[in-house]
């Protein structure tokens, strides 16, 4: 996804860097980068209405995550998350982020997460619940 331009992904979360974000060689640790994932996922499921993280009964686990690095990204900098939906199965989601440093056409990193859906009481798998998977399916586009 390195040459992924910003027309390639149907949603888009705005994230300012903070002071805290920065390591000791002046920028955002590699550590960091996942919780943009996770925050770009998680707020955008959270708009829409289909997350309720205190009282869901069924719940995305991440089972699976890697990311790509291609240059850095430094507190003051605006991270701009752009998500896609790579892959939508019964039980499961793979979300493909792009993290583009202020007005940059192309990516500082890439990667993706999967989360599977699991019944909050038993971690049991469980089928995408229909108003996730209708969010999901306006997301989907085929990996590139």
């Amino acid at each position: 996804m390195r040459d992924a331009g910003r027309e390639q992904f149907r949603h888009f979360l705005t994230i300012p860097t903070r002071w805290m974000d920065n390591d000791v060689y002046g920028h955002v640790n590699n550590v960091v980068y996942y919780s943009y994932f996770d925050t770009a996922v998680n707020q955008c499921l959270i708009e829409a209405g289909v997350l309720d993280i205190h009282q869901g009964e069924v719940v995305g686990f991440v089972v699976d995550s890697g990311c790509s690095y291609f240059s850095s990204i430094s507190f003051p900098d605006k991270v701009h998350a752009g998500i896609r939906v790579a892959k939508l199965g019964n039980s499961s989601v793979r979300y493909e982020i792009a993290l583009y440093r202020n007005d940059d056409p192309l990516p500082c990193a890439a990667g993706h997460f999967v989360h599977v859906y699991v019944e909050r009481s038993s971690n049991r798998s469980s089928p995408i619940p229909a108003p996730v998977r209708s969010l999901l399916a306006t997301l989907l586009t085929p990996a590139l």
